[in-house]
């Protein structure tokens, strides 16, 4: 296996922020190298990377203008080379995803309400155009947060028949089939009233699905069922402890590949929830929680070798290493602890 594995971190650019950065994790060692800029542009705060890692997309503002940007990815140095991008007018989305096929991206954009998706060249890895943008509609109860729709995550099913779109604003999750390169709606579920619903991420076995909330710090367990793209909830667990009554707002949300465990992260918390799955029901129970050693936790990413887990936290500009038990799903703190600005979204090459 390979000891150096290569990763990515997407940023806020203000401050000593520039752009995109890549590190080395050392998986003999257990070490992470001093991060490099490997790209300059604004506020690339969330990045996707191909299935054959040929290819790294970023979240991209550019004036009065937000859209997407494409790399290419040297395999050898890891640095990476600009392709093209599509802007639009008006602010820039804070989620993107390739689907495997590396022909399709989709973006979630926070302030307009809206997911985009885009047509890619798969031979070169160029955005060729916006080719379908579906408007939200609606507010929750939430009245700072919930004033309109907030679309904070786009994505693609496990059988990438649908497009998910978890929308904060207005707690909901919707379903998209893509007919003729257009967005249709499908289904929607609505979570629990001012819930935030943020992230959503899928179990191995692809029936079922983990949300992280922001605004009520909780995990929805739902099924999925493919057929339709519809989803029924079967649990809803907190991220933080009820004794904790500061303000936290929930982040990131990742499963195991072996579909043992989830991992959460909690800002104002600044811990990592651990949660264990139940292989029957898909049902969690709580395992621990883990400091993050830094202020205002967001992304953070297994390794390759699920080996490791590299954690942003945005407002002490640090990434933070630990080593991860595979059997008990269990983190452990590394000495390794580097600065990086205003950091936000960590990816890694694929095996």
């Amino acid at each position: 296996m390979n000891q150096k594995v290569r990763g990515y971190i997407g940023t806020y650019t203000k401050g000593d922020s520039k752009g995109i950065y890549s590190f080395n994790l050392d998986t003999e060692n257990a070490t992470i190298s001093e991060p490099s800029l490997v790209a300059e542009l604004e506020n690339p705060t969330y990045l996707t990377i191909s299935d054959d890692n040929n290819y790294l997309f970023a979240v991209k503002k550019e004036g009065s203008q937000g859209g997407a940007a494409a790399y290419s990815i040297n395999h050898q140095s890891g640095e990476v080379q600009f392709i093209n991008s599509q802007l639009e007018e008006g602010a820039s989305p804070c989620h993107i995803s390739v689907n495997q096929g590396n022909n399709l991206v989709v973006t979630a954009n926070y302030h307009k309400g809206t997911v985009d998706l885009y047509t890619v060249d798969s031979n070169n890895g160029s955005i060729l155009s916006l080719v379908s943008s579906a408007q939200l509609e609606g507010t929750g109860p939430n009245q700072e947060r919930q004033e309109k729709p907030h679309t904070h995550y786009s994505g693609f099913t496990p059988d990438e028949k649908y497009v998910v779109v978890v929308d904060l604003g207005i707690d909901k999750i919707l379903t998209y089939a893509i007919n003729n390169e257009s967005l249709v709606e499908v289904q929607r579920f609505s979570v629990k009233p001012g819930s935030g619903p943020r992230h959503i991420e899928f179990h191995p076995n692809g029936k079922i699905a983990y949300v992280m909330t922001e605004l009520s710090s909780e995990v929805i367990v739902l099924s999925y069922n493919g057929d339709h793209g519809q989803f029924t909830e079967l649990q809803a667990i907190s991220t933080i402890p009820s004794s904790f009554t500061e303000n936290n707002q929930g982040a990131a949300i990742h499963v195991s590949s072996d579909g043992q465990f989830v991992y959460v992260s909690n800002r104002g918390h600044n811990s990592i929830a651990v949660f264990k799955i139940n292989q029957d029901s898909g049902k969690l129970t709580f395992l621990e929680h883990t400091s993050t050693e830094g202020d205002w936790p967001r992304d953070f990413m297994l390794d390759p070798s699920e080996r490791f887990l590299v954690l942003a936290n945005q407002e002490t500009h640090n990434i933070v290493l630990y080593k991860r038990d595979e059997s008990t799903g269990k983190l452990t703190l590394t000495d390794s602890s580097l600065a990086v600005p205003y950091p936000v979204c960590v990816k890694f090459l694929k095996d």
